[in-house]
């Protein structure tokens, strides 16, 4: 696999990861706010989370845009 490649599937990977961290952590927001002790403000949290994870889909995006085959070439 070329440099190149092996760059841009890591960026893939770590963004890929960072989605599922933040896209789990809005999940345990909406399905038990209440279980979340050491944030005071749920709403404040969730729309971090949901942030980080708009950030790191927009790295994926941009990948499948300008990159589309880039990575794929093993």
């Amino acid at each position: 696999m070329k440099m190149k490649n092996k760059m841009l599937d890591a960026v893939r990977c770590h963004a890929e990861g960072q989605v599922a961290k933040h896209k789990m952590n809005v999940d345990v927001y909406l399905n038990n706010p209440t279980g979340i002790g050491e944030h005071s403000c749920v709403v404040e949290s969730a729309t971090h989370e949901l942030e980080q994870l708009g950030k790191w889909n927009d790295i994926i995006e941009t990948l499948n845009e300008f990159y589309p085959q880039g990575y794929q070439d093993r």
